[in-house]
């Protein structure tokens, strides 16, 4: 073996100024190289954790446009199109770009046998254009000075104190501490023990995905929660608010057999304590033994043994043949303080997948070889084991080398079958583990067809996955109320408490009721003495966030406000008052409930700004209405007198719409300039109602429906307004006609109808009425029943409300003589010739069965004999037939409508008593009518029918059209004749050929 090479050789050239920041945890190592960074032009920071980059990234754009900051870790690329910086995972690192600053943080982890070797790496190659910063800790300074000879050292010291408090129960640990195990049975176990004992914790595994993580390390951030259970994985720099950590063991499996902790790994660890100038402590809970004095002194003086060796493997790797490949991986270290690490898992995967003869066979030259190195360098994120693992990696690489790329036919199936959020905890993490491999393999652009698409379908996945798996932890170690958040209450302990956007109060970290407005409602599930210190408890907890609402409330936006059906006034999506019955119609009084406890001036502004809110509304939607109200009650020029001015008032009290026969005679007594002023306002003069077009709205009805069951002592929720869109609905006996007319509909028979469809029902029925030539009354159509939604019996009931009633007429229709034909039949191709077609024609009037054919015509043109007798009989035949028709006639029934009968026209003596019927009758005598002569005509016969029809009743759309009559016959007719004369010839034109045959 050749001797070491110089180490200067792995340090580039050119690369400025190296220098290392050494010191413990909690010293702003981190802070300090981001402030560094974005101070060049452009720059790299790699960092030990995929869940301290995404906190880095989003730091960062809190400063920097989001277009010049990438991010980049194994399963997540946010890659603009040209980013200025850049955060990465140490591995991930893309040391392919050239950028000014490069930055390496936690720098002692080059000496740990897990991924030791990879941030040697990055000691040796990364490099800054301008500047590089090292962070780590101080043992790596002696290394630190044999590797580099011309680097720097910035120390800093920690901000604040660390100190070891001994072993504690995990129940009697304080708030905002962190349990730390080894293994995702320890913490699920130790996160139920809080659960139940203290009130909840959020969970941190390495082995969730990072928006699981993310979330559950915000619910305890946020506070909802008081203790973190975890795994090593927050030593590596996550910045949590965490007073205390706790260890409930010391040794760890590190993926090939259980050992202790080093001694700088606990203190990484237990240096999460504390945050910035704040004092942390550190101890043990559970099983876990106290730790010696001597580690627990080194951990609190910051003093340990320098790091003496670093894991190494060699990066140059040769792709001429397969064994070649495996020797230039076994390389041994090029200096002494460099450790071969131990056997990864991508070297690993190479040897199971060199075992297999198919794979020797394809892994033949450099492509190929290189190819295959990277597809072991896909993490057994399903942690199944090496052979499984391998046994995937074959079936992708045997793809790669016979295809080219693999197939969305082959990648669909095995991606859409995790796309489930059902199951437990365990079923979610199996399915998240999976879609991670995937995720990371869809990155590989040049490996799939459509990367693009499958790199958002598989990261849509397994965003959902991580969702429903952080709700799932959330709802086994959060939900539950637990004996010590009682104990807590009774002693009247400072409470943690919270108000959540749905309404639901989280009291030391447990949900105890929900806040509707400013009404505290405690949980349904507790009772009797439980449920006493809930409410104590929620109504000491919540007296901040009351006066925070109102004060809210008192500064609102009227889009956050909202008036419900049922008289609710609501508060982003939460109800804060109620209306009621207040002096007039329209103006409703507000009760806000629940705010007793807030001062008397906050308490009046809020009471202030619902009533504008809701005379705002009221005035936007019933604008009309409520300027018809200021015009009666103005007393000037502008406003409206005498009998103008009680109409008005009368249409306000009735909520916008009022039945004419009512008022009738008032309106008589107007002029038709006070009309004018009614008109310009808004109100319309229907024939049957008084009412103002806008209020017929859906909005305006219902706020109108509310406001008249508030008016009339009723609860507007028990009576609803009339469904939208409708134009005719079913009457409710037991609800007054003014809730009707109050939302936009007049009660007609047994249907309620919109008003202003009864007011075109009622001009169609007076222009049928103009258009029709007798007095017995119009046809009913069938645009009339569109009009207001129904037919038959309900219709018949809506005409017969409005004062009509049926008329059933009996006519005779009497067939008109045909006059005898011309004696030279005309030419015009236009005029029937056939008797068929004849009789067919508007100008017949005699209809038979039994008519020639043209063939047996041209029969009788043919035969001079039977020609010249029917020339002598058709003449008689024809008399008779025609003598015949003039007396057919038939009887029917045509159902009309006309208007009721009417009493003669009051006399002046009289005037008052027919007032008082009208009253007394109320819609009923709201009548159109023709007077006592209306039925002068009936019983004439048939002129009584109309005259532009000969007496028969006119065909139309509502008709009563009569089925034909049965025809019989005629045997006189001349056409009877022809045929029966057709008939003796052909008899006996069989007879001659009969006997010529005979003869024959």
């Amino acid at each position: 073996m050749s001797s070491p090479t110089p180490f200067e050789q792995f340090t580039p050239t050119g690369g400025g100024r190296i220098c290392a920041v050494l010191g413990p945890t909690n010293t702003g190592k981190t802070h300090y190289a981001l402030e560094r960074m974005l101070a060049h032009k452009s720059g790299m920071i790699g960092l030990p954790l995929r869940l301290l980059a995404r906190e880095i990234y989003d730091r960062i754009l809190k400063i920097k446009n989001p277009r010049e900051v990438a991010l980049v870790t194994g399963e997540e690329k946010i890659i603009p199109p040209n980013p200025r910086y850049w955060v990465a995972t140490v591995e991930a690192m893309p040391l392919e770009r050239s950028v000014e600053f490069m930055a390496i943080d936690e720098i002692q982890l080059a000496a740990d046998p897990e991924r030791g070797r990879i941030f040697t790496s990055r000691l040796l190659h990364a490099r800054g254009l301008s500047e590089t910063l090292l962070l780590g800790s101080h043992t790596m300074r002696p290394l630190l000075q044999r590797m580099f000879g011309n680097i720097q050292f910035i120390s800093r010291e920690r901000f604040s104190n660390l100190a070891y408090t001994g072993p504690k129960k995990a129940t009697r640990l304080p708030r905002r501490s962190a349990i730390i195990g080894f293994s995702s049975d320890t913490v699920y176990s130790l996160a139920e023990l809080i659960r139940r004992q203290r009130g909840g914790a959020a969970v941190v595994l390495g082995a969730l995905s990072p928006r699981t993580r993310n979330a559950q390390a915000e619910l305890y951030q946020s506070g909802e929660v008081d203790f973190l259970i975890a795994t090593d994985a927050i030593g590596m720099g996550l910045n949590m608010d965490i007073d205390h950590v706790a260890f409930s063991a010391t040794r760890k499996f590190d993926g090939h057999k259980p050992r202790n902790l080093f001694p700088t790994e606990i203190a990484q660890i237990a240096g999460r304590a504390g945050r910035h100038i704040r004092d942390g402590t550190f101890g043990v809970t559970g099983d876990c033994p106290p730790l010696e004095d001597e580690l627990v002194h080194s951990i609190e003086a910051h003093e340990f043994e320098p790091v003496a060796k670093l894991m190494w493997r060699a990066e140059k790797i040769d792709f001429g043949s397969l064994p070649a490949l495996i020797r230039s991986l076994d390389q041994p270290p090029p200096r002494d303080f460099f450790i071969r690490s131990r056997r990864e898992d991508d070297e690993d995967a190479l040897h199971r997948l060199c075992a297999r003869a198919e794979i020797r066979d394809m892994a033949k030259g450099g492509a190929a070889l290189a190819t295959l190195w990277d597809i072991c360098q896909i993490p057994d994120f399903r942690k199944v084991g090496g052979d499984q693992h391998a046994r995937m990696l074959a079936e992708i690489y045997t793809i790669l080398m016979n295809d080219g790329r693999i197939s969305s036919d082959w990648l669909e199936p095995r991606i859409m079958r995790l796309d489930r959020t059902d199951g437990d905890i365990d079923a979610l993490s199996a399915r998240l583990a999976h879609v991670r491999t995937w995720t990371y393999l869809s990155h590989r652009g040049g490996w799939i067809d459509r990367a693009p698409y499958w790199q958002e379908r598989a990261r849509t996945i397994e965003d959902n996955l991580s969702d429903a798996l952080h709700e799932k932890l959330t709802q086994r170690f959060v939900d539950r109320r637990t004996s010590t958040l009682l104990k807590r209450l009774k002693d009247n302990a400072p409470l943690l408490a919270g108000v959540t956007e749905d309404g639901e109060v989280i009291v030391e970290g447990q949900f105890i009721g929900r806040l509707l407005g400013f009404e505290f409602i405690v949980d349904p599930r507790a009772s009797g003495a439980e449920a006493k210190s809930l409410r104590a408890a929620g109504e000491k907890a919540l007296t901040p966030v009351l006066a925070a609402r109102a004060a809210a409330i008192a500064n609102a936006d009227s889009k956050e406000l909202r008036l419900d059906d049922d008289g609710t006034i609501s508060w982003r999506s939460g109800p804060v008052a109620r209306i009621q019955k207040g002096p007039a119609p329209l103006r409703p009084e507000i009760v806000v409930t629940g705010i007793a406890d807030i001062t008397p001036n906050l308490r009046g502004r809020v009471e202030d700004r619902l009533k504008a809110f809701v005379s705002n509304k009221i005035e936007g939607l019933l604008g009309p209405l409520v300027s018809l109200q200021v015009a009666a009650n103005n007393e000037g020029n502008n406003g409206l007198k005498g009998l103008t001015k009680g109409v008005a008032y009368r249409l306000v009290e009735n909520f916008g719409a009022t039945s004419r026969t009512q008022i009738g005679d008032d309106l008589k007594q107007i002029d038709q300039e006070e009309r004018a002023k009614l008109r310009k306002l808004g109100m319309r003069f229907g024939e049957f109602t008084l009412y103002m077009p806008a209020l017929l709205k859906p909005a305006p009805a219902a706020l109108l429906t509310m406001l008249w069951a508030l008016w009339s002592d009723r609860r507007p929720g028990d009576v609803p307004p009339p469904a939208a869109g409708r134009v005719s609905i079913e009457l409710n006996e037991s609800l007054p006609h003014a809730y009707y007319y109050a939302g936009g509909y007049r009660p007609s028979g047994t249907r309620a109808v919109r008003i202003d469809m009864l007011e075109r029902l009622a001009g169609l029925i007076r222009t049928a009425r103009n258009e029709s030539t007798t007095r017995e009354g119009f046809e009913t159509t069938a645009q009339m029943m569109s009009l207001v939604g129904c037919s038959g019996e309900d219709f018949e009931a809506i005409l017969r409300s409005l004062g009509f009633r049926k008329n059933v007429v009996k006519r005779k229709i009497v067939a008109d003589p045909i006059s005898p034909a011309p004696a030279e039949p005309q030419t015009d191709t236009n005029t029937p010739t056939t008797p068929e077609a004849a009789a067919e024609t508007p100008t017949a009037k005699i209809e038979t069965t039994e008519t020639p054919s043209p063939a047996a015509e041209q029969e009788v043109a043919a035969d001079p004999a039977m020609a010249a007798s029917v020339e002598r009989e058709m003449p008689a035949k024809i008399d008779t037939a025609i003598t015949d028709a003039a007396n057919i006639e038939e009887e029917v029934e045509l159902t009309l409508w006309r208007p009721a009968m009417r009493r003669p026209k009051p006399t002046p003596k009289s005037a008052g008593r027919r007032k008082a019927d009208s009253n007394a009758k109320g819609d009923q005598n709201d009548t159109r009518g023709r007077g006592p002569n209306q039925n002068r005509n009936k019983g004439r016969g048939p002129k009584s029918g109309n005259r532009n029809t000969g007496g028969r009743p006119q065909q139309g759309k509502g008709g009563n059209n009569r089925p034909p009559r049965e025809k019989k016959a005629d045997p006189n007719s001349p056409f009877a004749v022809l045929a029966g004369l057709k008939a003796e010839l052909s008899d006996s034109d069989k007879k001659t050929k009969s006997k010529e045959s005979e003869k024959a």
